[in-house]
């Protein structure tokens, strides 16, 4: 393979809903780019994009496929993204590493939900777009419905370069206004013969080449000014406002295709190689550095880390470092990847992408970077997880196999998050949706051979108290030889509002003078307060990290559900210990039980976290969303409206989101997206509590 320098490199990601052709425009690109010399099919189940056993089983694409086509003297690296937005770590990894996008529309459907989806990602990072109107070949392809369409989802956006001469079996060609040229096509081998443009269609042709020139002419001054000038523009000069107005995200030129019977494909790949973007901003002068935007595992080669050159020059041989870490990489191959499809090459230039294997310790968002130079790169930022549950093995002697499994699983899609709650003790799995947790099951099932169990997971409830309480405990254990003593006086009391003093202890005003104290920010959230005020040497000093230990040591099991303990004022007044048999231990056991019996009588509350959601979705679903958080506890708060979508936004109590994408894409027939994040924690209602307090006691003593 030659070398390319960077302004020669387009870096491209494909992107639409499911079904939408992204997997068979990538094998046609493929097919024209001399990579492959026959097209497979999705139905065929031998594509190169979609080698994984998952993808040929469900017949669309779960993970992004990087692959590459040598087309006109330019590289065109190209990702193939999955369409479903429970794998939509993909397109995030793509959008990372990539200048430009082509966005797949179904002919037959339209701009879809998932093309909506889609784009709102894309316009999160904002991605120059080209637009491919695929599957004209088919019956039900309707080009003025994907017009309508396209201009009610974006409007003053877009370019029409081409328009078809027909759609359905009889599609074989299409009219070029930028090319001022009609392409036909004489078999499903992409054979193009160029023509001129048909008599009966110089008219429709000319007015939507002026259509294009005064839209173009909108993103050069200058460009604005001959037109006024003199009506009409060069063909270069329409390519320079076309590629100033897709740099800036604000053209979107519209083509015509048919993956299938590579019809047009050649054409748009002509286009995307003078029009797209470069990856200009990777300068070929630096010292050498890349990015790890993939990681994957494969059969016969072992962990495959996929790159892009962000500087410099990258050769096989070469030592790089983590510069987070210190970590040192020998790059001994380096690869030009399309699928499994690996070629070997010498050295690949800034802004080319390419692949290592048997990286040792980088991973996906990984910098390597030069020794010394300290170059580095931030870590892709996905979208934050929507779906979570509790996960073990069938089988207990199988834990430590599940927990190596789903570390393997995480390297490969860092989307699926696995953490060990030690509140909870439970394994908690996360991910985009409930199918991306299945596709998990699934991998843990047939790849690693391990039966697992799903299942809603603990809500993290936190315990407090809302009034003044006390208590004191006495612990004395004489079993011959030395013996344990040690009493505690205490008052609780909430952790809020101005430090008080003064209160009343066994019917008394009493005022509490602080010789000593202790606050604790807690780990769990919240804070515990700690305050000695012996007097007269009841308890030496020397004993108050013992009754702290004690009362932190309840804090992290609280005496109503179990849950973490927070926001709370201990004071110690008093107590009694004994010259011989008062020790460390006994004044840990008196100040946990004295806390507990304290904690019992304080007006004790269950807290819930709460979590802030907010939910886009076409308006006609409104009402049903509404209504559904509100079953759900949710108190809805703001309103508003974005392109034809209602914005609705609630606090939500987590312990009412489990499978709530699952319900939410139900109502909406998958039109629906939201985003949850984590608030406060909040008051549960009596009633909750209640059902709380009878699960816990139950629960202990079904444990006794």
């Amino acid at each position: 393979m030659k070398e390319y320098s960077n302004k020669d490199i387009r870096n491209v990601v494909l992107l639409g809903a499911t079904k939408s052709g992204k997997t068979t425009l990538a094998e046609t690109m493929l097919f024209e780019g001399k990579v492959i010399d026959r097209r497979g099919s999705v139905e065929d189940k031998n594509t190169v994009s979609d080698n994984d056993e998952l993808e040929k089983i469900n017949q669309r694409s779960i993970y992004a496929t990087p692959l590459y086509a040598e087309f006109n003297g330019k590289k065109i690296n190209f990702i193939d993204a999955p369409g479903a937005d429970d794998f939509i770590g993909g397109a995030y990894s793509a959008f990372r590493v990539c200048e430009s996008g082509v966005l797949v529309i179904n002919a037959q459907q339209g701009v879809e939900v998932g093309t909506q989806i889609i784009m709102r990602h894309a316009g999160e990072h904002k991605l120059p777009i080209v637009i491919a109107v695929n599957q004209l070949d088919t019956d039900k392809a309707d080009w003025d419905m994907v017009q309508n369409s396209l201009n009610e989802a974006f409007g003053g956006k877009l370019a029409y370069l081409q328009f078809p001469t027909a759609t359905g079996a009889g599609f074989d060609g299409f009219v070029d206004v930028l090319m001022n040229k009609y392409y036909h096509f004489k078999d499903a081998n992409g054979t193009r013969e160029d023509l001129e443009i048909p008599a009966n269609l110089a008219d429709k042709a000319e007015e939507a080449r002026n259509a294009l020139i005064e839209k173009v002419a909108e993103f050069d001054d200058a460009l604005m000014e001959k037109f006024f000038e003199e009506g009409t523009l060069s063909e270069e000069e329409i390519n320079k406002g076309l590629a100033a107005g897709i740099d800036s995200g604000e053209l979107y030129p519209v083509f015509c295709v048919s993956a299938k019977k590579d019809i047009g494909v050649k054409r748009l790949m002509e286009f995307v190689g003078a029009a797209a973007p470069a990856p200009v901003e990777c300068k070929e002068d630096a010292p050498a550095s890349l990015f790890i935007y993939k990681n994957d595992v494969e059969q016969h080669l072992g962990e495959v880390s996929f790159f892009k050159v962000m500087s410099g020059s990258i050769t096989s041989g070469l030592d790089l470092e983590d510069p987070a870490t210190g970590n040192k990489e020998r790059l001994s191959a380096i690869y030009v990847v399309a699928g499994q499809k690996k070629e070997a090459v010498n050295v690949l230039h800034a802004g080319d992408f390419g692949c290592a294997v048997k990286l040792k310790n980088s991973k996906s968002s990984t910098t390597l970077s030069l020794p010394g130079t300290g170059i580095s790169y931030d870590r892709i930022s996905y979208p934050a997880p929507k779906y979570r549950c509790a996960i073990k093995a069938k089988v207990q002697q199988d834990e430590q196999k599940l927990g190596d499994a789903l570390k393997k699983i995480a390297s490969v899609d860092p989307t699926v998050i696995v953490e060990y709650s030690k509140e909870l003790r439970q394994t908690i799995l996360s991910g985009n949706g409930e199918q991306h947790i299945n596709i998990v099951k699934w991998l843990i099932n047939n790849e690693y051979k391990l039966e697992v169990e799903l299942f809603a997971p603990k809500v993290p409830y936190r315990e407090t108290i809302t009034k003044v309480a006390t208590a004191q405990y006495r612990h004395k254990k004489q079993s011959g030889g030395a013996g344990q003593f040690g009493e505690v006086h205490l008052l609780v009391c909430p952790a809020e509002g101005e430090l008080n003093t003064r209160f009343k202890i066994d019917g008394k005003d009493t005022q509490l003078n602080i010789k000593t104290q202790d606050i604790t920010e807690l780990e769990w959230g919240g804070k515990l307060e700690f305050y000695n005020c012996v007097v007269g040497g009841a308890i030496d000093l020397g004993f108050m990290p013992a009754i702290l230990k004690g009362i932190k040591e309840k804090m992290t099991e609280g005496p109503l559900t179990g849950s973490y303990a927070r926001d709370i004022r201990v004071f110690v007044y008093d107590g009694k210990m004994h010259p011989v048999d008062s020790k460390e231990i006994a004044f840990i056991i008196a100040g946990r039980n004295a806390f507990k019996e304290a904690f019992r009588n304080a007006g004790p509350k269950i807290l819930e976290p709460i979590y802030n959601v907010e939910v886009m979705t076409p308006s006609e679903y409104q009402g049903a969303c509404m209504s559904d958080l509100q079953n759900r506890r949710g108190i809805l708060g703001d309103m508003g409206a974005d392109k034809g979508f209602a914005i609705l936004k609630a606090r939500v109590p987590l312990a009412e989101l489990y499978r709530y994408s699952t319900t939410l894409s139900s109502l909406t027939a998958g039109s629906a997206t939201f985003t949850m994040e984590f608030a406060d924690y909040q008051p549960v209602p009596g009633d909750v509590q209640t059902k709380l307090l009878a699960e816990y006691a139950a629960q202990e003593q079904e444990e006794d």
